[in-house]
Parts: structure tokens; C-alpha cells; sequence
């Protein structure tokens, strides 16, 4: 790990075109991901990104600075890392310059509102994912749902279900560590089972094998088309089926990531109606 950001992931960080994810702590010490894509690095030691919607991550950061980032071009390259929420603004250079951005300048229903600031903790150094490792991943989690039990009950509708499963969705998993900081981990490849069951590879790395059984993981996919879910719930650990290796998430939550309402999809919660008049 780096304390300081390299030159070559400072411009890629700059690119229009990367993915860009802010991994946060819920009040309630569970994790949440959020794609940002005006995240960038302002020099090697701070980081910045510019809201113009509402979501839960705005509101985490605020209670809990800790707070996790990746960045990933074209190419499949990308830098990940923990930082600190240190503030906001709503006004000054920076949030000129966001404004100024093609994107929100000609945008007539939104432009930025807010410029977050973040200084660095650490950060990895270049990594690739490789689009075999992807693939592969995806058909093994598929052959492991032939040998997992259905979970208790339907909680995940069609869309979801297609976003996780597909090979063609990035996935990415997210979690706490043993400091408090969320950890977001890249080329996780999932299939949605019956039920409410995820199946992980294990091709997803050291990184979710080391978790302990009943830990809470996030999962965020999303596709060509910035189609994305988030799901959240325990993870059962990592076992063997039929020379297999795959982990299981018993989903319990869902949420819609995609702008302009953000939002729990699962559990539901009861609507009050109000009279009109």
C-alpha cells in the first residue's frame, strides 16, 4: 500500500470515461457502494467528487468520514484505496470547475450542487482485471447454484437478478474491515440462485475468502447500459461443491442505485397515503 497517489492513477482519475465507486459505513456499521463517476484526485493526498443527487452515501460520509474508493479505465485498469471524508462546499474554484464540466454545464435539469473532499490513507498500486479470470468466474458461479439450497423467500425481481448473473455486469463487493473502514473488492463474479441466495466464485480472491462466516457483503453490478443494483447481506463462507469453489450471500436488502430516486427496494416499506384536497 501507498500513502500517496501515482501520477498515472491522477489521470485516470480525470478520465470522463472510467467507473468510479465510493464505498461507505451505513450508521448501522454495514456497507454501501455508490457510483460517483466525478470522483478524482486532486493531487497525490486528496481526492474530490461533486454531488448533483441525492443517495445514502452523501449522508454516511457526514456521519462516518471512513470511506473507500476505486477507479477504473477502459483498459480494465484500476486503483483502489481508504481515505477520510474531510468536507464539503457549495461554492469556490472547484465547484466552478465541476460546473464547468460538459456534462452538468448543458445539462438542464441538474448541475452540481456540493464538492466533497477527501484525503487519502492509502492506496494500491495499478491493478488489471482480466476479462478470462471474468468469464470464468461468472460460469463457475453459475454451476454452483446447481448445488445450492433456495434461501427463504423471492427477494430479487428479474432485473436484479439479470445484473448479477450476467457476465456482461461488472460486480464489485464491499465490505468492513477490522479498522472500520469499508474495503471495495473488484472482479467478483456472481449468479443469483432461487430464493433470495447469491453465489460467489471463489475467483473473487483472498480478499472475500478471508472474510469470517455471517459477515456482512455488499455486491454493486452494473452494466454497458448503467443499468446497477446493490445487494446486500451475510456472507455463509466460502466452500466446495463438486470441485467448485463458491460462496453464498443470503440477501436481505436491495437497493436502487440508479439516479433520479434512489432507494430501498427490499424490505419494503409501508406508503403512507394522505388524502388530497
Amino acid at each position: 500500500m501507498a500513502e500517496e497517489l501515482s501520477p498515472e492513477a491522477i489521470a485516470a482519475s480525470k478520465a470522463d470515461a472510467k467507473i468510479a465507486l465510493l464505498a461507505t459505513v451505513s450508521p448501522e456499521g454495514l456497507p454501501h457502494v455508490t457510483l460517483i463517476t466525478s470522483l478524482e484526485a486532486l493531487s497525490p493526498t486528496r481526492l474530490t467528487w461533486g454531488q448533483f443527487c441525492e443517495g445514502s452515501s452523501k449522508a454516511h460520509v457526514r456521519l462516518n468520514p471512513r470511506a473507500a474508493f476505486l477507479f477504473m479505465n477502459r483498459k480494465m485498469e484500476l486503483w483502489r484505496g481508504r481515505c477520510l471524508w474531510r468536507g464539503s462546499a457549495t461554492e469556490g474554484a472547484d465547484y466552478e470547475f465541476y460546473n464547468r464540466k460538459p456534462m452538468f454545464r448543458y445539462n438542464s435539469y441538474f448541475g452540481i450542487h456540493t464538492v466533497h473532499y477527501m484525503d487519502l490513507v492509502e492506496a494500491t498500486g495499478k491493478e488489471c482485471l482480466s476479462l478470462f479470470s471474468l468469464v470464468g468466474g461468472s460460469v463457475v458461479a453459475r454451476l454452483g447454484r446447481l448445488f445450492a439450497l433456495g434461501g427463504r423467500g423471492g427477494v430479487l425481481n428479474g432485473l436484479t437478478k439479470r445484473l448479477l448473473s450476467s457476465a456482461r455486469s461488472l460486480k464489485f463487493a464491499a465490505f468492513v474491515d477490522e479498522q472500520g473502514f469499508p474495503r471495495i473488492v473488484p472482479g467478483v463474479a456472481s449468479a443469483a440462485a432461487e430464493g433470495r441466495l447469491l453465489i460467489l466464485s471463489a475467483r473473487c480472491g483472498r480478499e472475500l475468502g478471508s472474510m469470517p462466516p455471517g459477515a456482512q457483503v455488499a455486491v454493486y453490478a452494473i452494466n454497458l447500459e448503467m443499468e446497477s443494483v446493490l445487494v446486500r447481506g451475510p456472507l455463509a463462507g466460502f466452500s466446495r461443491y463438486a470441485g467448485f469453489g463458491v460462496g453464498r450471500v443470503e440477501v436481505n436488502w436491495v437497493y436502487n442505485s440508479m439516479p433520479p430516486l434512489h432507494g430501498v427496494v427490499y424490505p419494503r416499506s409501508d406508503l403512507l397515503v394522505l388524502d388530497s384536497f
